[in-house]
C-alpha cells in the first residue's frame, strides 16, 4: 500500500518514510502498531477513525481459541448487512466457521456461548440504533446483560460525519462490550459514507488478529466460486442506466415537484425485489461549481489527482462528479482550518465551540465556507484532498421487476429551500428535475434491503403508510401482488397537500381498488381543509379495524420522513394498540416491539 500526500495528513518526508517502512512489516507487526496507535488516540486518514484501545492481548500459553466467529449486524438500509455478509464470506474462505445474523434474529442469551464476536452497525437518525438492532442494543445495555469475560470482539461502525452523533451506535456497542468484560481483538473503526476501503482494512486487521490467536494456523484464503447470474455491477462499479421517462407527477399550481423516473437496466444483469432501493451517483449543479471556481480564483482546466486510484482530471470535472460540495462536516472544517491561516476558522473548530460549530454547519455548503472564511491562496489540489467523495443517494424503488422487466422506477421529490440568504438545491433531486433528459444516463446500483419486504405468505394482510414520496415502495408492492395474484388484504394510507394537484399515481390506485388488488385506501390532504389532516388522523379514525387487522397477523409498513411523519405514526400505533387492546402504554410498547421482532412492523425511513 502506497500513501499519497493528498489523501493523508502527512507531509512528503513522512510519507516517504512510511512507504519505506510499511512493505517490510509483518501482519503481526501491523496489528501491534494499529493497537499502539489507537491507544495513543491516533486519528487516521479522513473517513476512518480508530477507537482508543488497550494493547491487544496475546492468548496465554496453551489457551485454545475457537475458530467459530459470530457476526451480528444492525442495518437500516442494507449497507451494514452487506459489509457483514461480505466479512462472513471472507472469513469462511480463510477457514473460520462463521455465523452471520441480524441482531434482531440473534438470541441474546446465546452471547455466553460466543468467543469471537464481530459487530457491524450503522447509526440511524439522531444517534439511534437501526430498527433491527433495537432489541439487542437494549438487552446489552440493560441489567440482564451477562459478564462477557470470554468474548473477544471487534466493532465496525458505519455513519455519516455530517450528523452530530457520528457512528454513535457502534461506539456504544464497543464501549458496552468492554464494560461487560469482553476483550478487543481489533480496535473499532468508524467509517464515513465512503466505507469500502476502511471496512476492508478493518476486516484484514480482524483476520490477522484471529490468525495470530490461532498461532498462524489459519487456512489460506480459498477463492470465491463465481455466482451464476450475479451482476458485475455494484456500489463500487455502478451501471450507467439510460433514462426512459422523466415526468412531473404534480398538477399545475402545486407547491411541490415530484419526478417519476423510469430507467433501463437492460444488459446490466441487475435484479431487485419490492422494498429494495436504487443508489444513484449524481453530479453537482454546474452553476454552483462555476461560482466556487470563480470565488477561489482557480483554473477550471487545471489537472488534479482524484481519489486513491490517482485518476487525473480537469478540476471542474472533479468538482462536478467526484466530490461533495453541498454539505459541511466537522472533520472538513477541522482540516480546512489546518490548510488555512484564517484565525476565525481555527477558533470556530477549537474545543469548547461545539454549539457554535453545529449552528454554522446547518444549511451551509462549501461556497459559504470559502466566502465566510476567505480561503484564497489554498491550492486546488490541497483543497480537494480534504473533500468527501460524492456519496450515492438512495431512493426506494417504485416498481416491480416482474411487472416491468429490465426497468426500475423512482419517485423523487425536488428539494429547494432558502438558507442564509441563498437558494439551496438538492443535488440529485434537482438533477432529475432540471437537467436530466430521456436518453441521458445515470450511474446506479441496487441496494438490497431485507428489512422492508413483502410477507412470504401471500395471504398475509398488509397495511401501508406512505405520505408524499413515501408512496414509492407501495407502488412496487401492489405491482408485485398483482403479478403474483396475492390474495391477502391490503390497506393503504396516503397523504399530501392537495387532492387536485398532489394525489401521486391516483389512477393506478383507483384501478387497483376497482380490481381488488388494493382492498382499502384512506387519504389525507392537509391543505384542503381548515384544520390540517394527516395520515395518522385517518389511522385513528379507523383504530378499531386497524387493530383487528393487527390481531389477524397484518404486517405494517411505514415509508417516509422519520423525524416527523414516522415518529407521529409510531405514537399513533401505540395509542391505537393501547385503546383497542385495553392495554397500558408499557404493554402497547411491548406489543409493537413484538411485532417488530416478528418482522410485522417494518420501516423504510429517512
Amino acid at each position: 500500500m502506497q500513501l499519497q500526500v493528498m489523501n493523508s495528513p502527512f507531509n512528503q518526508e513522512q510519507v516517504d518514510l512510511l512507504n519505506r517502512l510499511l512493505p517490510t512489516m509483518t501482519e503481526s507487526q501491523k496489528v501491534w502498531l494499529s493497537g499502539y496507535l489507537a491507544a495513543s488516540q491516533f486519528t487516521s486518514v479522513p473517513g476512518v477513525q480508530e477507537a482508543p484501545a488497550a494493547q491487544l492481548p496475546a492468548p496465554s500459553a496453551g489457551q485454545t481459541i475457537s475458530k467459530e466467529v459470530t457476526i451480528l449486524y444492525g442495518s437500516q438500509t442494507g449497507n451494514a448487512q452487506g459489509v457483514a455478509e461480505n466479512a462472513g464470506k471472507t472469513l469462511s474462505r480463510r477457514g473460520f466457521q462463521v455465523t452471520v445474523s441480524s441482531m434482531s434474529d440473534f438470541k441474546p442469551n446465546n452471547l455466553k456461548k460466543v468467543q469471537n464476536l464481530i459487530i457491524v452497525s450503522s447509526t440511524h437518525g439522531e444517534g439511534d440504533p437501526p430498527d433491527n438492532a433495537l432489541s439487542f442494543h437494549e438487552f446489552l445495555h440493560g441489567r440482564r446483560a451477562p459478564k462477557l469475560d470470554d468474548i473477544r470482539f471487534s466493532v465496525l461502525s458505519l455513519g455519516d460525519s455530517s450528523y452530530e452523533f457520528f457512528c454513535q451506535t457502534g461506539k456504544e456497542f464497543d464501549q458496552r462490550l468492554e464494560e461487560l468484560g469482553a476483550t478487543r481483538l481489533y480496535p473499532r473503526v468508524d467509517c464515513d459514507l465512503d466505507y469500502d476501503e476502511p471496512a476492508a482494512e478493518w476486516l484484514e486487521g480482524v483476520i490477522s488478529s484471529l490468525s495470530e490467536a490461532q498461532g498462524g494456523s489459519t487456512a489460506p484464503a480459498v477463492a470465491a466460486a463465481p455466482q451464476a447470474g450475479k451482476s458485475v455491477y455494484s456500489r463500487t462499479n455502478p451501471f450507467k442506466a439510460e433514462v426512459l421517462e422523466n415526468l412531473n407527477l404534480n398538477g399545475r399550481g402545486s407547491n411541490k415537484e415530484t419526478r417519476h423516473l423510469e430507467l433501463s437496466l437492460e444488459g446490466s444483469g441487475l435484479t431487485y425485489e419490492p422494498g429494495d432501493s436504487l443508489g444513484i451517483y449524481p453530479q453537482n449543479d454546474p452553476a454552483l461549481v462555476d461560482t466556487l471556481l470563480v470565488e477561489m480564483k482557480w483554473d477550471p482546466e487545471e489537472m488534479v489527482t482524484v481519489g486513491k486510484q490517482g485518476d487525473v482530471l480537469p478540476l471542474r470535472e472533479a468538482l462536478t462528479s467526484h466530490y461533495e460540495i453541498t454539505v459541511l462536516t466537522k472533520p472538513l472544517l477541522e482540516q480546512a482550518a489546518q490548510l488555512s491561516a484564517n484565525e476565525n476558522l481555527r477558533e470556530l473548530v477549537a474545543p469548547g465551540n461545539e454549539e457554535k460549530l453545529k449552528a454554522y454547519l446547518e444549511g451551509r455548503d462549501l461556497l459559504d465556507l470559502v466566502r465566510d472564511y476567505v480561503l484564497w491562496g489554498v491550492s486546488a489540489q490541497a483543497f480537494i484532498s480534504i473533500l468527501r467523495k460524492m456519496p450515492a443517494r438512495l431512493y426506494s424503488i417504485a416498481s416491480s421487476l416482474s411487472a416491468n422487466p429490465d426497468e426500475v422506477h423512482l419517485t423523487i421529490g425536488a428539494v429547494r429551500f432558502e438558507a442564509h440568504g441563498r437558494e439551496r438545491k438538492g443535488v440529485c433531486s434537482i438533477l432529475a428535475a432540471e437537467r436530466l433528459q430521456p436518453g441521458d444516463t445515470l450511474p446506479v446500483y441496487i441496494q438490497h434491503n431485507q428489512n422492508f419486504k413483502l410477507p412470504e405468505n401471500p395471504d398475509t394482510p398488509i397495511i401501508m403508510v406512505g405520505p408524499g414520496t413515501g408512496i414509492a415502495p407501495f407502488r412496487a408492492f401492489l405491482q408485485e401482488r398483482e403479478e403474483t395474484g396475492a390474495e391477502g388484504k391490503s390497506w393503504l394510507f396516503f397523504g399530501d397537500q392537495h387532492f387536485r394537484t398532489d394525489f401521486l399515481y391516483q389512477t393506478e390506485w383507483q384501478k387497483w381498488v376497482k380490481d381488488g388488488v388494493l382492498t382499502k385506501m384512506d387519504v389525507a390532504f392537509s391543505r384542503d381543509t381548515d384544520e390540517k389532516v394527516y395520515v395518522q388522523h385517518r389511522m385513528l379514525e379507523h383504530s378499531k379495524e386497524l387493530f383487528e387487522w393487527m390481531q389477524q397477523g397484518a404486517v405494517i409498513y411505514i415509508c417516509g420522513d422519520e423525524k416527523n411523519m414516522a415518529h407521529d405514526v409510531h405514537h399513533t400505533l401505540l395509542e391505537i394498540i393501547a385503546k383497542e387492546g385495553g392495554m397500558s402504554h408499557e404493554k402497547a410498547e411491548a406489543y409493537l416491539a413484538g411485532m417488530q421482532q416478528q418482522k410485522r412492523y417494518q420501516r423504510d425511513v429517512y
